[in-house]
């Protein structure tokens, strides 16, 4: 025999593979083709959720499956077609046949309702008819009047001689009436009612005056208007350092007056001008200067003979009123009237 080497150690044999590694080649090979299953079988842009719709379609705006730009892929319906679902906007009707933008009552002719769009979400892009706003209307604005018309007085009549003068102030509130309605055209003015007219009328900053008058309180109702008429000089007060704002006022001191404040020039041959009133000879010699400026003027108001001046007669509230307003056309800050009653020199 022969002695042949010892052969070396033979290789153990190769067990079976066991339960558990069983089980783990299993569950990785369905994991894989699960893995690859979902993607051999997805859509190109997302999941496919067509199960998870109901099958009837909901109202909205219809968007055709073909065009990429605007569709959520499984968002369709049993036939194919794709509808977002859309809350109708508060105040419209939704009709369950309609598919348009926004509902609308087909029983009624509605106009559309501009400014409301549908739901935003976010990488669709919805269509939206394109509905023009209607075109806003302008109401032109009528311009306002330049003054407020004047007060309906009880006792000034349309044929009443001063009633043109008397509306021109008091629409400017110059003037003011009682408040029984009234004006009292005839009644006669006072001195301190004179200056609170005067203030009214001419409006001239003078700034803060405090003059002492022994008849006038410092809560006197016409104190302010008193200083004012005194330093612009429209109203002087007497020797004994009274005012005396209760006394009558008369023509020949109101037309002195506004003269004297509007610091009018006197013509010459004064004598001349006052000679064409009948009664002249009335006018107190201080005052004939200034009465011939105020009739040069214009301020001259005569009633009910232009002709007769009847200078120290009381003058009365229409009577005022009519200087007044003259003044102020003297002044072009008004506009002239056509009166009989105004005095004009050639």
């Amino acid at each position: 025999m022969t002695n042949l080497p010892p052969s070396g150690p033979r290789s153990p044999q190769r067990s079976p593979l066991d339960f558990d590694e069983l089980i783990g080649i299993i569950v990785a090979f369905t994991t894989i083709g699960a893995i690859l299953f979902w993607a051999f079988s997805r859509r190109d842009t997302g999941w496919n959720l067509g199960s998870l719709l109901p099958t009837q379609p909901t109202p909205g705006v219809q968007v055709s499956p073909g065009a990429s730009n605007n569709v959520i892929p499984g968002l369709q319906n049993s036939d194919g077609k794709v509808t977002l679902p859309v809350i109708p906007p508060v105040g419209t009707n939704s009709d369950s046949n309609s598919n348009i933008w926004p509902p609308v009552n087909k029983e009624q002719n509605l106009e559309p309702n501009v400014g409301v769009a549908p739901p935003i979400i976010p990488g669709v892009v919805v269509p939206v008819p394109n509905i023009n706003p209607a075109p806003q209307i302008t109401t032109p604005v009528t311009g306002l009047p330049v003054t407020p018309p004047p007060r309906a007085f009880t006792d000034v009549p349309d044929n009443f001689w001063a009633r043109r003068f008397i509306d021109v102030l008091s629409s400017r509130k110059i003037i003011e009436g009682f408040k029984d309605y009234s004006f009292r055209p005839d009644q006669p003015i006072t001195r301190a009612e004179f200056a609170a007219i005067v203030e009214r009328a001419f409006n001239k900053d003078i700034g803060q005056t405090k003059l002492a008058f022994t008849d006038v309180p410092v809560n006197y109702w016409a104190t302010g208007a008193i200083n004012d008429a005194i330093a612009t000089g429209f109203l002087k007060g007497y020797p004994d350092k009274t005012f005396k704002p209760d006394q009558k006022i008369t023509r020949v001191q109101v037309l002195v007056a506004l003269v004297s404040g509007l610091n009018l020039k006197t013509p010459t041959a004064p004598d001349k001008v006052v000679s064409i009133y009948s009664d002249a000879k009335d006018i107190p010699k201080y005052a004939i200067d200034r009465v011939a400026t105020a009739t040069t003027e214009g301020l001259v108001v005569n009633y009910p003979d232009r002709n007769a001046f009847a200078p120290n007669r009381e003058a009365t509230r229409a009577e005022v009123a009519a200087m007044i307003h003259q003044a102020l056309v003297r002044e072009d800050r008004l506009p002239a009237i056509k009166s009989e009653n105004i005095v004009q020199v050639k």
